[in-house]
This record gives C-alpha cells, structure tokens and sequence, in this order.
C-alpha cells in the first residue's frame, strides 16, 4: 500500500505535465495571436510584404539564439525560475506589443517576447522527460505538446473575432494574451521544485545504447540527433510557413473574411490534439519512430500543397485536415521521443535546446523565404511547393539517419 509521500511524489509528474502544457498554450497564442491581423499591421505601418515577414523572423532570430544558452543553466538545476521568470517577462512584453505606436519599437518588443519565451523549451521538456514515467513518455509529452495547438486556435480566434469580425483596435489580442501568461509564471515558480526524483530510477534494461551514449559537445551531433534536428527543420519550416501565411493567403487568395479566417486557420491544430494524442500512445507501445515517421510525413508533404494548387475551398479544408493529422504537432512527440533516447544524460535540457535551435532557424528564414517568393512570382503557391519538398527531404535524411529498430532497443 502506498503512503501518502509515494502518492505525491507518483503524481508531481502530472503537475510538471499541465504546467508545461499551459506554458505552450501561451506561448503560442502570443505567436499566432498576430497572424490573423499582420494586414491590419501592414496598412498602419505601410510596411512591404518582406518587412511583414520581418516581424515573425526578428521574434525567432531571438527565440532560437537564447536556446542553447537558457539550456544550458536549466541542466545546472535552475528550471524553476528560469521558465517562471521568463514567463513573466514575455507575458509583460507581449502586452507593451500592443501598445506602441512605432513600427520600430514594436519590432524591438517583439524580439524582447522571443528572448523570454527562450528560456522555455529546453528546461520544460528536459524536466518533462526526467519525470514522466517511461512507459506514458511519448503520451506525456503529446499532452505537454498539445498545448502548442490549443494555444494556436485560441490566439487565431481571439484575433480574428476581436479584429477583424469586430473592428476593434489591433492592441487588445495582446493585452488578453499577455495577462494570464504571467500567472503562469507566478504559479511555475510556486508549484515546481527542482527534484528530479525519477532521475535516479530512469534506468531502463530494454535499452542497452543509454550507457555508451556520448558526452559532451560531440554527444550532442551524433549521426542520430543530427538526422532529427534537420527533421525538425523541415517540420517547423513548414508549419511556420501554414502560420504566418495562411491567413493571408485565405483572405486575399480565396476571399475568406472576418472570423471565417480564425475558424479555417485553426482546423489544423484542432485536428493535430487527438492525432498527436493517438499515435504518441502508439509509439510507447511500439517503440519505433522511424517507422511512424515514413508513414506520416510524406502524407503530410503532399496535403500541404494540394489545398493551395486545387482552387475549391472543400479541397482546402480536407487538405488541411489531413495535416493536422499527420503534420508537425503529430510528429513532434515522435522527435522528442527519439532526441530523449538519444541524448546524453548529464545534458538532456541542453540536447533539447540544441534540437530547438535547428529547428528554430527555420522559424527565422521562413517569412522572410515566403515574403522574398511572392513579391518576386506575386503568388503564395510557389512557397507553399518549396515547403513540401522540405519535408520530403527531410525524413529521407531522417530515415538514414536512424537505424531500424534492433531487438530490445528503442529507437
């Protein structure tokens, strides 16, 4: 029978999952709070198509530069006040976002929003993965994950319906976003504590290749993490390329308006929850991403272009559905899985932080690469192309990147 410090310490797993989880529904909303309303932002400020993008570009220039750095004290035990206070901070910038009237200090608050969410991916899923049960690992971090779409519909309907259904002022999304953001914080920084209970009983027999895992700096570019990091390259390439540009290409490609947009942007995220729930479960049963991986990302490449090429809104929509299905929040726990096996032990958060800043540096070029082809062919649809391919070479190098699965090893 257990006592009632056994049941807390089996259960303080589960609060590092819904803190998490709430921490990426915010960061999120923040991120596509601005989406629906980069038009409005363009006519205020008279801005071209690459200086719109350069608004999503100067955010993860940040975002991905602060990685490695913020990861690497989050190794060192700071975990706690390092996403408590960041998250207090970005939710502080967020709201000043809203209210500057300047295109240049909107630019520079922007970048501030990027450095104080930095300081949360690596030390949220290095803590994750060091208490979450081996056997509800993949499912554990779904759940954590999940809240990256939740926090994308929430951000894409709040704008669209205080906007651009109601013609309020562009400033209030930010405010409403910015305000709970802190709480979170607040509460991470009461309810965590930095014991890694399960670190010392995370040892598991049916993987033999933990304990010849390199360290150090040429542990962190094994032939395995460098084939998932181009992975995650491509993955977010391409969903920073559905976020940014989406509801632009529905309100100017096929005559979408007002809240339509949030609705239509916001399918695949919503599809993405129970997907990502389902075949994460199917990995911790299975244990074999690779495998999972060549069955879902070459669906996901060829949905992400048909919706754009096919004129007809019903083909748009199915396409989009079967991208939330297979696309880059379905296959996120699946890399997170295969980063966490392959990882060395005494630097988990910084491996995170590392695989976040490759795949961040496609948040980077993304916009700009998005912008830079449709003012030079004056159509979406070629960017749309070179996304798909992406994904296409990138689970080519993943695959050979990753052996298949020997008996007895995870992979």
């Amino acid at each position: 029978m257990k006592t009632t410090k056994q049941i807390v310490v089996d259960t303080y797993w589960l609060k590092i999952v819904a803190l998490n989880f709430f921490g990426w529904v915010f960061i999120y909303a923040d991120r596509t709070v601005l989406n629906p309303i980069m038009p409005e932002i363009q006519k205020m400020f008279g801005l071209d198509n690459v200086t719109l993008g350069m608004i999503a570009s100067i955010f993860f220039f940040t975002y991905t530069v602060s990685q490695i750095p913020f990861s690497r004290l989050a190794d060192h035990g700071n975990q706690k006040w390092l996403i408590g206070l960041g998250c207090v901070f970005f939710g502080i910038m967020t709201i000043f976002s809203g209210l500057v009237t300047s295109f240049g200090f909107f630019l520079v608050l922007r970048a501030l929003v990027g450095l104080g969410e930095g300081t949360f991916y690596g030390a949220s899923f290095g803590l994750s993965s060091q208490n979450i049960p081996n056997k509800y690992l993949t499912i554990g971090l779904a759940v954590i994950n999940s809240g990256q779409a939740i926090g994308q519909i929430s951000g894409t309907i709040i704008s669209s319906y205080i906007v651009l259904q109601h013609n309020m002022h562009w400033s209030i999304p930010f405010i409403i976003v910015g305000i709970p953001t802190i709480v979170i914080g607040i509460l991470y920084l009461t309810v965590v504590n930095n014991t890694h209970y399960l670190s010392e009983k995370r040892v598991n027999v049916s993987q033999p290749q933990v304990s010849k895992k390199k360290q150090g700096i040429v542990g962190l570019f094994t032939r395995q993490l460098v084939g998932t990091y181009f992975m995650l390259f491509a993955s977010i390439y391409g969903q920073i390329t559905m976020l940014t540009w989406l509801p632009l290409f529905l309100t100017n490609y096929r005559h979408v308006s007002g809240y339509n947009v949030g609705w239509i942007s916001s399918i695949v995220p919503f599809i993405a929850i129970p997907s990502a729930l389902i075949f994460a479960r199917l990995n911790d049963k299975i244990t074999h991403a690779r495998r999972l991986l060549l069955f879902l990302v070459p669906i996901s490449s060829l949905s992400f272009v048909t919706g754009m090429v096919i004129s007809n809104n019903v083909v748009l929509i199915l396409s989009l559905i079967v991208y939330g299905i297979t696309g880059k929040m379905t296959i996120d726990p699946i890399l997170l899985y295969t980063v966490k096996n392959n990882a060395p032990d005494n630097q988990l958060a910084t491996t995170f932080g590392v695989y976040n800043f490759f795949g961040m540096i496609a948040s980077i070029v993304a916009p700009v690469i998005m912008g830079f082809l449709m003012d030079l062919t004056g159509t979406m649809i070629i960017g749309f192309y070179f996304s798909a391919m992406l994904l296409l070479v990138g689970i080519i190098i993943f695959s050979l990147a990753i052996p298949g699965k020997k008996k007895g090893v995870a992979v």
